[in-house]
C-alpha cells in the first residue's frame, strides 16, 4: 500500500517557520537548546533561520559553529533566490547564506505566476533564471541545496507547464532535493497525491519533498499523502507552530510514519521522546501545551466515560489506537460526574491507596457526582480526588483541621484597598490562631494559614502556589453566581491541583487552598 522507501528525511523548520506563529518567540539560546533536542529526536535537518533577516538568526548561526555539537542532524540556513536583475555573486542575501558556514542551504523560489508578476514584479523568464543561477551558484560553492518550490500546488493548478518549468530549472542546476510547498495550506490530500504523481510522470527525477501548512486542517494528512505518493523528504514544525493556522505538525507525522505506515523515520527509542520534545518546545515558547494534541497531548490517552474506562480495565486496546508508552505518553483516567465505578478504582490503584474498599469507592463516586452538580470539577484536580478517597477511611486523620477563618477587605484613606485574614486551625491537641495581611483576601488567607501550620510543618515552606484559576459558572446569576476555583501547587519536584466551588469566592478559594496544603503534608518526606 505504501512506497518501499528505505528512509524519510525529516526536516524541521520550527526555528524559522515556527517563530512566524503569533505568540512564538525564541532567543538564540533557546534555538540552540531546541536544536540539540531535535537532534536527540532523530531529525535529519534543522533549519536555523534566515541570516540577514534579524540579528537573532545571525547570532544563532555564529554560536552554532562552536556551541552546537550534533550527533546526526545538519543545520540549514534559509533564504531566497537572487533578486531580479542582480548577478548572483553580487546578491548580499545569497552571500550571507554562504557566510553562515552551514553545510546545507535551503532557498525558496516562486512557482506561481501570480507571485512572479504581482509580487516579484518581474518576468516569467527572469524568475526561472533566478532559480537556476542561485541553485547552481550554491552548488559550485560546495553546499547541499534544498530547493523549496513556494506555492507549488497553487502554481501548478494555475499553470502546470510553468510550475514544472521552475522545477526543471532547479533540477538542472543540481538541487539535491526539490520540496513542493502548499504554502497557503488550501490543498486537499487527494490533490497532493495526484499532482505529485503528475510531477513524477512529467520526468522530474530529483528527490522530492513536501512542505504543508494547516489552513485547511489537513496539513499532516497532506504530508502523509505526499509520502504515499513517493516523496522522501518531509518538512514541518514541532507542535505545528507557524503563521496563520500553523505548519504541519512534525510530531504526529513521525508517529504515523513509524506506527501506521511501516516507515522507521526515527528509532523506537527516539519515538519515545516525542511527548518530551513537545513539552520542551512549548515550554521554551512560553505557550501552554495543547492538551488534546494527538499522540503527545495530556488528554491524548485520557478516558472519562464510565463505559470506556470499564472497557479499558478489561483491555487497553478497546479505546486506544496505540500503546501511549510508544510515544512517551501515558494512559490517564479522568474522574467526573460521567465516571463509573471503574474510573475511581483505576484512580485509587494509581494513587497506591490499597486500603480503600469497593464500597468506599462507590461512596466517593456518589460524592463526586453530587459535588460536580454543585459546581466542582475533578477532571484536573487529582489531589482533591485522592483526599476524598482517603477521608472515607475510618483511620484517616487529617494533618490539620480548620476551626474558623475570616477575611476582610477594607478601603483605608491614604492606603487604598487593604486585605486581612485570620485563621484558627487545630493540629493534634493544639490550636493556632494567626492573622496576616495580604495582596487580596485569598493571599492573606494563604499567608495566615501558613503562619499557623509552618510552626509544626516547616516542610510547607517549599510549597508554592503556581496558578490560581477562577471560573464563574452560572453567569446569569451575576454577582450571586457559583464560582469554581482551581489552584496548582508545586514543591519543586511535584505538582498537584485542588478544586473548590461556592457562591462565595473566598470559601471556594479556602477549600482549594486548605486541600492543597493537606495533600502536600500527606506526601511530604
Amino acid at each position: 500500500m505504501f512506497p518501499n522507501t528505505p528512509t524519510i528525511q525529516l526536516y524541521d523548520t520550527t526555528l524559522r517557520d515556527g517563530t512566524q506563529g503569533e505568540g512564538v518567540n525564541f532567543s538564540s539560546g533557546d534555538k540552540l537548546r531546541i536544536a540539540r533536542k531535535l537532534d536527540e529526536l532523530g531529525i535529519h535537518y534543522i533549519e536555523g533561520g534566515w541570516p540577514g533577516s534579524n540579528p537573532k538568526d545571525m547570532d544563532f548561526f555564529e554560536r552554532a559553529q562552536t556551541e552546537l555539537h550534533l550527533q546526526q542532524a545538519k543545520v540549514a540556513a534559509f533564504g531566497s533566490t537572487r533578486k531580479a536583475r542582480t548577478p548572483v555573486d553580487q546578491d548580499a542575501q545569497v552571500q550571507m547564506l554562504l557566510a553562515t558556514g552551514t553545510e546545507v542551504v535551503t532557498i525558496f523560489g516562486k512557482t506561481w505566476t501570480l507571485h512572479v508578476t504581482d509580487v516579484l514584479r518581474t518576468t516569467l523568464d527572469e524568475n526561472v533564471a533566478m532559480i537556476y543561477d542561485t541553485v547552481s551558484y550554491l552548488k559550485e560553492n560546495g553546499r547541499e541545496v534544498v530547493y523549496d518550490a513556494e506555492h507549488f500546488f497553487d502554481g501548478y493548478k494555475a499553470d502546470s507547464e510553468y510550475a514544472l518549468r521552475t522545477l526543471r530549472a532547479a533540477e538542472k542546476a543540481g538541487a539535491d532535493v526539490i520540496v513542493l510547498a502548499d504554502t497557503n495550506g488550501g490543498s486537499m490530500p487527494w490533490e497532493i497525491e495526484r499532482i505529485i504523481g503528475e510531477v513524477q510522470a512529467a520526468g522530474i527525477k530529483a528527490p522530492l519533498g513536501i512542505h504543508t501548512h494547516n489552513d485547511g486542517a489537513v496539513g499532516v494528512a497532506n504530508a502523509l499523502a505526499a509520502v504515499q505518493a513517493g516523496v522522501v523528504h518531509v518538512q514541518g514544525t514541532i507542535n505545528g507552530y507557524g503563521e496563520r493556522c500553523g505548519n504541519s505538525d512534525l510530531l504526529p507525522i513521525i508517529a504515523n510514519l513509524n506506527l501506521k505506515m511501516g516507515i522507521q523515520a526515527v528509532t523506537p527509542e527516539q519515538l519515545r521522546k516525542l511527548t518530551e520534545v513537545a513539552n520542551f518546545v512549548s515550554e521554551l515558547a512560553n505557550l501552554a501545551p495543547d492538551e488534546h494534541a494527538p499522540y503527545v497531548g495530556r488528554s491524548a490517552f485520557a478516558h472519562k466515560g464510565g463505559v470506556h474506562v470499564n472497557a479499558m480495565v478489561k483491555n487497553p486496546r478497546s479505546y486506544q489506537h496505540i500503546d501511549p508508552e510508544l510515544v512517551g505518553n501515558r494512559m490517564r483516567v479522568v474522574v467526573s460526574d460521567l465516571s463509573g465505578k471503574d474510573n475511581i478504582a483505576v484512580k485509587r490503584a494509581q494513587m497506591g491507596l490499597e486500603g480503600v474498599t469497593r464500597e468506599q469507592e462507590r461512596t466517593v463516586l456518589t460524592q463526586i457526582k453530587e459535588l460536580e452538580h454543585r459546581g466542582f470539577a475533578f477532571e484536573a484536580a487529582d489531589a482533591s480526588v485522592e483526599l476524598l478517597l482517603r477521608r472515607t477511611q475510618e483511620d484517616y486523620k487529617p494533618p490539620f483541621e480548620m476551626i474558623d477563618f475570616t477575611a476582610n477587605v477594607e478601603h483605608r484613606r491614604g492606603r487604598g484597598i487593604f486585605s486581612e485574614a485570620s485563621v484558627k486551625v487545630q493540629v493534634g491537641d493544639e490550636i493556632f490562631h494567626e492573622v496576616s495581611e495580604g495582596n487580596g483576601p485569598v493571599n492573606a488567607l494563604n499567608k495566615a494559614l501558613r503562619k499557623a501550620l509552618e510552626r509544626i510543618y516547616p516542610q510547607l515552606k517549599r510549597v508554592h502556589l503556581v496558578d490560581y484559576k477562577v471560573r464563574i459558572l452560572d453567569t446569569h446569576m451575576a454577582t450571586a453566581a457559583t464560582t469554581r476555583v482551581l489552584i496548582d501547587f508545586s514543591d519543586g519536584a511535584k505538582r498537584w491541583t485542588t478544586v473548590g466551588a461556592s457562591a462565595n469566592i473566598i470559601e471556594a478559594s479556602w477549600q482549594a487552598l486548605s486541600d492543597g496544603l493537606e495533600w502536600a503534608l500527606l506526601h511530604s518526606d
